[in-house]
């Protein structure tokens, strides 16, 4: 054993941190073998033998991403509810055009601002019960991160160019931009519907789709030329509404997206939580969406030098080798057109890309119109300022967080607890449940002994650990000479930095086994972490599940191996809620476990407004729709379960987990 005296403690401390901090695993590793997963999981573009199976296999693309990944969960109803429509002030526009606000319901409750452009040459619409003679093309025009929103410049000069042409065109905001900027309303933050189990891409969905059915709503309106144009954000915006809604006729994304193929190898093309769904990459690539575009009118701008995302030179020939074949198999080779800028060639939706869409709509919707103008109409003495343009919104407009903070309300669905009789069954059934929710993966581990080093009291093995043929950890074991029982460890610092929690377990006889499992440690990303978490999530993963499974894993080889279970510490909120997770599903390699600084709730993701960014395992889609730390501890019961430095929150929130503990005799901590 270890001399009990401070000075020999503090040395025993100093040699585990010098053996932590050397590194395991080569620079990245986690890394290599993400994109390694993600490029064999991203589908492919199918053999298309004929027009029919094509038109058969677009149907179902755009079905079962409707179904499985846009309106998921409560966006079935708000899909299906009446179109919120109201009017404001009529603004004066320019020569041929006038503005008009207006407000619109994407959702109830959450109302989008916008401003028409309409031009003023219209005539009076035909009496009732007989057609309309004058129909105009309209356009929807959608905008990307750009915080001046609807007001920005370059936006503003495209709808007024449209509108002197003759269209009708709508200046949407963008939820999290503009009017619409706030932080219950950043799209980091869409993923707490996610948790909820209702899509967060489905407030973006049906800003767009609402935003055509207002244009539609036009007594002018030809439904026969519908257009939708935008930058970056815009540019997924506008492939995604057009490839998944029929109605639009022409389309022109510029520099907004790329293959997931294509993102996985460069990162900075990899999007923001609205562009990476959850499991949109189960059922297609934005190949395919491109392809679905076919026979329609699609423009695909990019830019030669853009200093932002989706470069030309990379991002564009994949989505032509898509798209081209289905156009020529509709015999409308003409109908695919890409426009590269290098004028100047950066991130812009600028003159030269916006001249690019005008000879777009010449010759699409006004064929054979000799007196249709391409070059840009002179406009910036017409544009408006932020204050002019915006629009009134209600004092409880809705926001994305809003929408998550109801939806919580009433989750978990079924949030009793079983009877101590019970519970047997009632943990087969939930487990399996937590298990598709997480869509664990099941892992066997391979150890290779990096290094050996034998000090005074211990002997420390750093080991690389290899989970099937997927991931490999880095992981060192320290061992007393007779270990009364193992500590499995993890911490969200990394075993680098996790010196003092060893010291405390091996002063205390055990031997210790810290690990890094994904995202932490040396299973850290350099750069862009937050979104590789969304690509993996998008191609049907979830990280909770794979940071869960990786620690159960390792418990269970440790369980094989020494013949006695592991007990699981850990320390920190997000690694207390893999732990969780972990010990839920495994109850045979995990003994107990101690969560040191758990939230009571993942209601408090909601509450307080985390983002994304913050910790992506915590909103794995549809977690808390069935299970929250009650029920979760419950699938540990009655193994032991200790949550150090809890809070009032703790108590309040596991007094039914303390009854059921207490029945069972079971062993339940709550340590402030």
């Amino acid at each position: 054993m270890f001399a009990s005296n401070a000075a020999a403690q503090a040395d025993v401390a100093e040699r585990i941190g010098q053996i932590l901090k050397t590194p395991i695993l080569e620079s990245g590793t986690t890394l290599a073998e993400t994109r390694a997963i993600v490029d064999a999981s991203v589908p492919r573009m199918p053999q298309v033998d004929s027009l029919a199976d094509w038109e058969a296999e677009a149907e179902r693309l755009r079905r079962e991403v409707l179904d499985r990944v846009v309106l998921r969960g409560e966006a079935r109803g708000w899909r299906d509810a009446k179109l919120g429509l109201e009017w404001g002030a009529e603004l004066e526009g320019g020569p041929g055009y006038r503005l008009r606000k207006l407000r619109y319901e994407a959702l109830p409750g959450l109302w989008i601002p916008a401003v028409l452009y309409e031009p003023t040459d219209l005539r009076q619409p035909a009496a009732e019960g007989t057609a309309v003679a004058d129909r105009r093309p309209v356009f929807l025009n959608v905008n990307g991160h750009d915080g001046n929103g609807k007001a920005a410049d370059y936006k503003q000069i495209r709808c007024i160019n449209l509108a002197k042409r003759g269209i009708i065109a709508l200046n949407v905001e963008w939820l999290g931009m503009g009017q619409l900027r706030s932080e219950t309303n950043s799209h980091a933050v869409m993923n707490q519907l996610d948790l909820c189990g209702t899509s967060g891409l489905a407030p973006f969905y049906l800003s767009m789709s609402r935003g055509i059915d207002v244009l539609l709503t036009h007594p002018h309106a030809d439904p026969q030329r519908v257009g939708v144009a935008g930058l970056s954000g815009g540019g997924w915006q506008t492939i995604t509404i057009s490839s998944l809604d029929t109605r639009v006729t022409l389309t022109n994304p510029v520099a907004g997206y790329s293959s997931f193929l294509t993102r996985n190898q460069h990162t900075k093309d990899l999007g923001d939580s609205e562009q990476t769904p959850t499991d949109l990459a189960t059922v297609a690539d934005y190949t395919h969406l491109t392809a679905m575009m076919a026979p329609r009118a699609t423009l695909l701008t990019f830019n030669t030098k853009d200093n932002c995302c989706f470069e030309g030179g990379y991002a564009l020939p994949p989505l032509m080798a898509a798209a081209d074949p289905i156009f020529k198999l509709f015999g409308r080779p003409d109908r695919l057109r890409t426009h590269l800028s290098s004028d100047p060639g950066d991130h812009n939706f600028g003159l030269d890309n916006r001249q690019a869409l005008y000879r777009m709509v010449g010759d699409h919707f006004y064929a054979g119109d000799e007196a249709f103008v391409v070059e840009e109409i002179a406009s910036e003495s017409e544009v408006k300022t932020a204050e002019a343009l915006a629009v009134d919104l209600p004092a409880d407009n809705a926001s994305l967080n809003g929408l998550a903070l109801t939806l919580a309300q009433s989750l978990p669905r079924d949030p009793a607890l079983p009877k101590a009789a019970a519970l047997p069954a009632w943990q087969t059934e939930r487990r399996e449940a937590l298990r598709e929710i997480v869509r664990w993966p099941a892992f066997s581990v391979s150890a290779e002994n990096v290094s050996i080093e034998r000090e005074e009291g211990f002997t420390a093995t750093r080991l690389r650990l290899k989970l099937g043929d997927v991931w490999t950890l880095a992981a060192v074991e320290f061992a007393p000479a007779n270990p009364s029982k193992t500590v499995l460890l993890v911490t969200e610092t990394g075993l680098a930095n996790s010196g003092a929690a060893v010291s405390e377990n091996l002063q205390q006889g055990s031997r210790v086994v810290v690990v890094d499992p994904f995202y932490f440690g040396e299973s850290k990303f350099a750069s862009h972490d937050y979104l590789q978490a969304l690509l993996l999530a998008t191609i049907g993963q979830r990280p909770l599940g794979i940071q869960a499974a990786q620690v159960a894993a390792v418990a269970r080889w440790l369980h094989e191996r020494d013949q006695m279970p592991a007990e699981l510490v850990a320390v920190g909120r997000r690694a207390s809620l893999f732990a969780l997770v972990a010990a839920a599903v495994e109850p045979e390699g995990i003994a107990g476990v101690t969560l040191q600084g758990s939230r009571a709730s993942l209601r408090e993701v909601i509450e307080r407004n985390e983002p994304v960014t913050s910790a992506p395992e915590a909103f794995c889609f549809g977690l808390l729709e069935q299970f929250d730390t009650p029920q979760l501890g419950a699938l540990v019961a009655p193994r032991k379960l200790a949550f150090l430095e809890s809070t009032p929150r703790h108590q309040e929130t596991l007094v039914e987990l303390r009854k059921l503990y207490g029945d069972l005799g079971g062993e339940l901590v709550l340590s402030p």
